[in-house]
């Protein structure tokens, strides 16, 4: 298992504050950030498909990532996401991460134009010449519909463009397979976006976690964490076994009201406020937030979870 110098453990990927009227909420972003870093992160990951940056403009996205890195002051390291279809934007959104200060940047294969392999090459070939920044290679092809294959993914290793993957493709079986094919890059980490495999991925040799569940329970993913660097499979299971209840409140949007992207991460803010951690579950539209009744049975999820 690769220890790296920066980049390991347990990196949630945060969600971003509304208010009611739809502005980034600093206050809550700031005790938010504190509720993590409180709970054991290793960073944190600004940006990303859990912060909505899809749904935001830039001005959105520069204020974001500002506040974080501010708010983090150094603590932890701040992964920005330069996540677009064209490689100028991404290029665009890693100046801007270099400039406010953030430590690496997480980039996606390009999305709508559903490229080939060398096509995906290029795109992080060029961000990696345009950047002093480390990569971490995002794998999601659920939503860009591209899949990273694992070829092109030792490519990116070998030829020193990539610090880091997160895959969130949740193909266990390929995902095992990279992790051992890039023993030989100790400089590339190996994240799992899967919440409910963590102590499996950790068991096959992952670095760490980037859990969207990590910003309603940070501590419990930094236990799980722990107990599988000390070799405590049983308690990581339990820990897992934990979390994987506690990821019900994803599930409980009303059937045809909310869209999957809505439901799940409007889960993740809902619990937030319910916690008293952030002041509203409101999120970027086109997106609709939960109701009173999807709210109650998120709190009653978060009782049961000990959370409350």
């Amino acid at each position: 298992m690769a220890y790296p110098e920066i980049f390991g453990g347990v990196v949630p990927p945060l969600c971003t504050p509304f208010s009611a009227d739809g502005d980034v909420d600093a206050a809550s972003l700031q005790r938010l950030i504190e509720y993590q870093i409180a709970g054991g992160v290793t960073g944190i990951f600004a940006l990303g498909s859990t912060s909505e940056a899809g749904a935001m403009n830039d001005a959105q996205r520069r204020e974001v990532l500002d506040l974080t890195v501010r708010f983090v002051n150094g603590r932890v390291p701040v992964l920005a996401g330069a996540i677009a279809m064209s490689t100028g934007t991404v290029i665009d959104y890693a100046h801007m991460a270099e400039e406010l200060g953030a430590d690496a940047i997480v980039i996606c294969a390009p999305y709508y134009i559903r490229p080939s392999q060398e096509e995906v090459l290029q795109h992080f070939r060029l961000a990696h010449a345009a950047t002093t920044l480390p990569i971490l290679a995002y794998h999601i092809p659920f939503n860009v519909q591209t899949v990273i294959t694992s070829e092109t993914i030792l490519t990116l290793a070998s030829e020193g463009i990539i610090a880091g993957v997160k895959d969130s493709s949740g193909d266990e079986v390929t995902f095992r397979a990279n992790v051992a094919a890039l023993a030989q890059y100790p400089h590339v980490a190996m994240f799992t976006g899967s919440e409910l495999t963590v102590d499996y991925a950790m068991f096959a040799g992952a670095d760490g976690v980037v859990p969207g569940l990590g910003n309603v329970d940070p501590a419990g993913y930094r236990r799980l964490y722990d107990a599988a660097i000390a070799g405590d499979w049983d308690a990581a299971r339990a820990e897992q076994t934990r979390l994987t209840n506690l990821f019900a409140i994803i599930r409980q949007a009303t059937p045809g009201r909310l869209g999957f992207t809505s439901g799940a991460l409007g889960g993740f803010k809902t619990a937030l406020r319910e916690l008293g951690i952030i002041e509203t579950n409101t999120m970027a539209t086109p997106m609709m937030s939960m109701n009173d009744d999807e709210s109650l049975r998120i709190r009653i999820i978060l009782e049961e979870a000990g959370l409350l």
